[in-house]
Order: structure tokens, then sequence, then C-alpha cells
């Protein structure tokens, strides 16, 4: 034994925590990433707690959906889109009665309102219709047609059948998608040929869109909505993206809870309203624990459940088709105790509680479940992952997050008219010191994947997908070939068409190893040159990936691996990907 070899712990138990143990296991292996991972994976099989993929393909054949599937993002939240409407017409349509009925109704959507009803005012005296009132336009028709308060027998006198029957049962009772249903039959009864058909509203960036993916070949993927309210505008949207095959989620989310109601915040409302003052965390000195970006107050896990069945039988009621479910944080590890008197919980049960809510989701409602990051405390749980390949970088940097001149501004969470929000969309570089830790391939070891790799499916965080990074796209598709990870995208018509041949190209190499990889341990990963940018991932004895992240060109048994490039060895079949310039 080296005596200048020790080891020093300190630990402060928590009062609410009765449990005052704490244990080690120390284990001496080879220096090598395969041999530490193996330690660990056998300690994981040891208390019965690894799952692979096909276990929970058994349990929900969807889950077999996400081999060789990229994941997209769809950020649309609009009923009606620009393409659905013929702007030199609106004015002859948007006038008397009706213009002062939504006059009325914008009058509650504060300044947007405002904005909306003076371009309704302004273009009853032009001839046209610019960019700028196009979207403050749709932006109040988006507005009301959300509204309860939309249908009146005065202003609405004609109606389609399926309106009168919807009208029929109480615009009270009616679930979203019919109140969404009726409102939308009830504006088209008054825009008439001005507008296209009902069941094509919004179909650029939905339907369409899907029909564009199928298309290019894209047979598998996984599409998350920005939230469910954008499948009850279109539930034949959520339809056929099932009947492609694809899976379709929604982003969810039992994190925050806010006291006063946000139609665009809708996860951090909940019918019961005592819970605000009564199932709330209370920090150590007695204050409330704020909620995420300090708004509202963090729910307590272990008080949710009924909350959590009362929204998911509601959503699923309606008959939307989800075949998936996306839930932020609960795979963060990020747990709490909670102080409060009288009901004092610790960490331990804030985990218990995170895991059972998604096994809920995950069983009673059949949905393949995916969260963020993926710690592997929840790894029986989940199939897949946003967050542990790119994490979010630097929440903490002003250039990064508040400095809006800087040129490493993210951009705003804020998206007019349905557009993808510039905190997804918008490229910027990456500092160097940021670089280094989050992306430069020299620093990386895939520890998780030596693991996980046929348990859990991993990517990025959704703030930090495949195209964000100014100058490393083509550095990361190497390193989603090498590692085994989905590309991950945000998109809708605008920007498929812009990237669809860079997607495609990469999906044609990536998707059939995926499909192969994923199914089986990452069994060997090896670094093959002194820089450690030429690197070597494997998928049992017959399935290879090289990566040569390098500005040479590298041999490898007999085949050149040019540089920038990755080569795919599956058994006497090969695939090469040359990465992009960008």
């Amino acid at each position: 034994m080296d005596p200048a070899i020790s080891l020093s712990f300190t630990h402060e138990f928590p009062t609410v925590n009765p449990k005052k143990s704490y244990s080690f296991r120390l284990y001496v292996t080879d220096n090598d990433p395969v041999s530490i991972a193996e330690v660990y994976k056998n300690y994981v099989k040891e208390k019965g707690e690894y799952k692979a993929l096909a276990e929970k393909a058994a349990a929900n054949p969807n889950v077999e959906k996400l081999y060789g599937a990229p994941h997209f993002y769809l950020w649309n939240k609009s009923f009606l889109g620009e393409d659905d409407l013929k702007w030199g017409q609106l004015k002859n349509r948007v006038q008397g009665a009706f213009l002062d009925w939504m006059t009325e109704l914008l009058q509650q959507n504060g300044e947007d309102g405002k904005e909306s009803i003076q371009q309704f005012q302004d273009i009853q005296k032009q001839d046209y219709v610019d960019a700028y009132q196009k979207k403050a336009l749709l932006n109040g028709f988006n507005y009301v047609l959300r509204s309860r308060d939309f249908y009146s027998p005065q202003i609405f006198p004609r109606l389609d059948e399926q309106a009168k029957a919807l009208v029929a049962k109480g615009v009270a009772q009616l679930n979203e998608p019919e109140l969404y249903e009726v409102n939308k039959r009830l504006l088209k009864s008054v825009l008439q040929e001005t507008a296209t058909e009902v069941e094509q509203w919004g179909a650029t960036d939905s339907t369409k869109l899907l029909n564009k993916l199928q298309g290019a070949g894209i047979s598998h993927a996984w599409i998350g909505l920005a939230d469910w309210t954008a499948a009850y505008m279109k539930p034949e949207f959520v339809k056929q993206a099932g009947e492609m095959g694809y899976l379709i989620a929604s982003y969810d989310s039992y994190h925050s809870i806010h006291k006063e109601e946000n139609q665009d915040w809708n996860t951090a409302i909940f019918p019961d309203k005592t819970l605000y003052e009564n199932a709330t965390i209370t920090k150590k000195n007695g204050e409330k624990k704020a909620g995420f970006l300090g708004e509202g107050r963090l729910l307590n896990p272990t008080l949710s459940l009924p909350s959590v069945k009362a929204r998911m039988d509601e959503i699923m009621g309606t008959g939307v088709a989800f075949n998936s479910w996306f839930i932020d944080v609960d795979a963060a590890g990020d747990f709490n105790d909670d102080y409060t008197p009288g009901r004092t919980t610790t960490q331990e049960q804030d985990m218990q509680a995170k895991l059972a809510r998604m096994d809920y989701i995950r069983d009673e409602k059949q949905l393949v479940i995916g969260s963020e990051t993926g710690n592997d405390f929840a790894s029986q749980t989940i199939a897949f992952a946003h967050g542990i390949e790119t994490p979010v970088i630097k929440w903490a940097d002003p250039d990064m997050r508040e400095n809006k001149t800087s040129p490493y501004y993210v951009g705003g969470y804020w998206s007019p008219a349905g557009e993808i929000p510039q905190r997804y969309s918008k490229q910027v570089p990456i500092k160097e010191v940021y670089r280094h830790v989050y992306i430069d391939p020299a620093y990386s070891l895939p520890l998780f994947k030596l693991v996980y790799n046929d348990s859990v499916i991993t990517t990025h965080h959704w703030e930090w997908d495949s195209l964000k990074i100014k100058g490393e796209v083509g550095t990361r598709m190497l390193s989603e070939l090498l590692y085994n990870v989905p590309p991950l995208y945000h998109i809708d018509d605008k920007a498929w068409e812009a990237n669809k041949e860079l997607i495609t190209t990469h999906l044609s190499v990536w998707s059939p190893l995926h499909q192969k990889a994923v199914q089986r341990a990452m069994t060997d990963f090896a670094i093959l040159t002194e820089d450690r940018l030429v690197q070597r991932t494997s998928f049992g004895a017959d399935l290879q990936v090289i990566a040569n992240f390098s500005a040479s060109d590298f041999s490898y048994e007999n085949q050149i691996v040019k540089a920038h490039s990755a080569l795919v060895i599956d058994g006497k079949e090969t695939a090469t990907f040359a990465a992009p310039n960008q």
C-alpha cells in the first residue's frame, strides 16, 4: 500500500433524514474506461437494477420505434398559418359586427391584443397586408380560437353540421380539442373562401411536414411537441404521426407550480389550487423554494401523484393519440429535502416519487417515456433521455443568457406566430473554454454508453440540438455516429427545407447503424492516436465505428479513414460518412 494514498469524506445528514448511514465500495481496476464501466455495470446488475431496451420493448413494443430514430421537436402552436389565408380578401370578411367582436375578445390579451386590433383596423384602409401585419393578425386569430367565449349566436348564425353538434353539447362542457374544433368552424363560417378548409389549417408545419419526413426516407422518428395544446389544435396530426410509425410525445413537467394561470406555461398550472400553499417545498431556512427561472414554487413530488393522474386522464381521455411522453427534470437528479413542518420529506422520497409518477405514465397509459438528462437512477423507468450527451451549457454566463449583443447569446424563449424560438433555432459559436468541456472529442469518454447503451437511448438537451453550435455541426455528427447518439433537431417547414440535405445525408449512415447498435452493449472503446482525435467504438464482435476528428487521414485495418469522417464496419459491409465543414 502506498502510504501517500488516502481518502477523506465529510457529510452532513439533513435533519429530516432518519437514515444516518453512508457506505462506499472501492475497486481497483485496469486504467481504462471499459474496465471501469464494466465494474459499475456489474454492480448495477448485482442490485437487480439493469433493464435492457429489449425488456422495455417486451412491455411496450413501441419502444422499438426509437431504434434508428432521430429526434425532432416541432414548436408550432398555431391554428392558422400564412398559407391558410387569402390576405388580399381578408378585410372584406373581418368587418362590421365580427370585427367588433374580435376587438372585444382581443382586449383581454394585453399589448399583443392591442397590436392585433390595430392591424385589423389598419388593413381596412389598405389594398395589401405586409409581413409584420400578417404575424399580428395571425396572433389575433390564434388567440381568439383558444377562447371559450368565442361562440356567439348573433355573430355566427351559419354553422355546419359538426359545429351545430358541438354547440348543442354546450360550449362550457366541451373538452379542449372539441372547443378548438368548434371555434375553427365558427371562424371558417365568417372567413368562408378567404380561408382554406379547416382540415388544412396549420398543415404546412404539421401534416405536410410529416409527409416530407416520410418522403425523405425517415421511417422511424421521435417527435416532441412544446405541450399538449399543439395536439389539441390538430389531433389528426398526432394520429397521422402514429400511423406513419413515428413516436409522438408532448413535453410535460411537474417541477414548478404557479399561482396565476398562464396558458403559455400550462404545465405549471394544476386544477387543485391548494397545492401552491400546501404541497410546495420549504428550505431549511423556512423559505419556499422557487420554481424554474425563479417563477412560482417547487412542487413536492411526493404530493403530486393525484394531480399527475388527473392531468394524464384528462389529456388521454380526449382521444388524442399520443404514444410517447417527455417529462422534464424528473430524471435529472434534482432532489430536495422538504422542511415543511408536519410533513417533512427526504431527497430519497423525492426520487422515489418522481420514479413512481413516470412509472404510472409509462404503465397505465402505455407511453414510451423519456426525461431530461437521464441519470442512471431512472434507467429502469425511461427508454430515452435528452441532455446527458450535451447538457445545458452554462446557465450563469451573461454573454450566453443576457447580453443580446454578444455573438454567444443563445436567444430568447419567445416565438412570434408559432415559429421556432431563437433559443432553439439560432446558431451560435461556443466559447473555447466550453468547447473543451462539452464538445472537444479529445476529452470525451463514453462511460454512460459503456454501461447503458442497450438500456437507455441518450441524446442532447433540447437547447443544444445537433445544428445549434456554429462550426461544430460536423464534429457532433461524427460523435453521434461514434457514440450511437440520436441526432436531435428543431424543425418547421422552413428549417426542414434549409437543412434536409444535411440531415438526410447523415441519417442515411446513422439510422441503420443505430438500429443495430442500440440493441447491443457497447463492448469496447479505444483511442487510436496520440492526439486522441481518432477513436473507435465496438458493439459486439462485428460492429465497429471509427471516427477521425483530425485534419489528417488515418489508416485502419488496410482502410483509409479520411480526415473529418467516420467508417462503419458491419461484418463484411462498410459505410462512410464525411462530416460537413460547418
